[in-house]
């Protein structure tokens, strides 16, 4: 494997029920400890959510981002014992910029666990349920999309691809934007089953209360350096990470020039450290010259 690889860790959208099950295969020990750790902090059973879910909590915010936390920790951790090999940048896509810069050692797991916990809340509560909406839209290029938005009420969320890319904002605008965009020959534009429209202006209050929480935390510079989707740099002294991610929360997420960045790095090799191949997927599409692996395909012989 070459020396130039970048760990990616996926966001929302990549939560499943079982999703630590190849982990649980491979380390079933490391999954119950951290697992365990991360039911002590927040006060319920975390191997359980994830595993069963047996109160359809899983996709409901507040519990995602903990949850998605806790599985991409275990595959860093997973990696930490099973490979020598660094890798030289990491970036998160959206709440898995969080768990990057706890695997980067800028907070400990359990102060990552409580501040993605209170993120969630914080977003649930910012919109009164029915008045947010996300949607996909594939097959239109982003001017298109923004010029499209510039008159209703959303924007561009999640610039995840080319050709890929998710708007937010109200209902209503984020209707308009589906029948703008099927007008001007989108391939699809349809709705995503979230409760949160995330990544837009209407997450600003939430931001600041964010601004808050983040600010109570003792930021360490990361060991490894994290690309931030807010302004595609890495940032070492805590007021310039603080500042990436209350801003994220209201800003789109730059993913296509996230990985285009590290790329330009020398970054040779991608690996999505978590649950999933979300990630894996739109870099095929990003960088198709370069490889990139999901974890949870790769555990065992040839992972390293």
């Amino acid at each position: 494997m070459s020396n130039k690889l970048a760990f990616i860790f996926p966001g929302q959208g990549s939560q499943a029920v079982g999703m630590l099950d190849p982990f649980i295969a491979d380390n079933p020990d490391l999954v119950a400890d951290i697992c365990a750790e991360a039911s002590s902090v927040l006060g319920y059973d975390m191997l359980e959510l994830i595993a069963k879910d047996p109160e359809q909590r899983l996709n409901q915010t507040e519990y995602t981002q903990p949850a998605l936390l806790t599985a991409g920790f275990v595959a860093w951790k997973n990696w930490q014992e099973s490979c020598d090999e660094q890798p030289i940048l990491l970036a998160g896509h959206s709440l898995g910029e969080y768990t990057a810069l706890v695997c980067a050692g800028a907070i400990t797991f359990a102060e990552g666990l409580k501040l993605v916990a209170k993120r969630g809340q914080l977003m649930q509560s910012a919109v009164p349920a029915g008045e947010g909406a996300m949607a996909a839209i594939l097959g239109l290029e982003l001017s298109q999309i923004e010029e499209i938005c510039a008159n209703v009420d959303a924007q561009a969320a999640n610039i995840n691809a080319p050709g890929q890319i998710v708007v937010a904002g109200t209902s209503q605008g984020v209707d308009l934007v589906i029948d703008k965009a099927k007008a001007l020959g989108a391939k699809r534009a349809l709705l995503l089953p979230v409760s949160v429209p995330s990544h837009c202006y209407l997450m600003r209050d939430a931001a600041e209360l964010l601004g808050v929480e983040l600010r109570n935390l003792n930021w360490r510079a990361p060991k490894i350096n994290v690309v931030h989707n807010y302004d595609v740099q890495s940032h070492v002294d805590s007021e310039g990470i603080i500042n990436a991610l209350e801003k994220q929360l209201f800003s789109p997420v730059r993913w296509i020039e996230c990985i285009e960045f590290m790329v330009q790095q020398g970054v040779t090799e991608f690996l999505e450290c978590g649950p999933g191949k979300v990630l894996t997927g739109l870099n095929k599409r990003i960088v198709p010259a370069i490889t990139t692996r999901a974890m949870s395909e790769h555990l065992g012989v040839g992972l390293c």
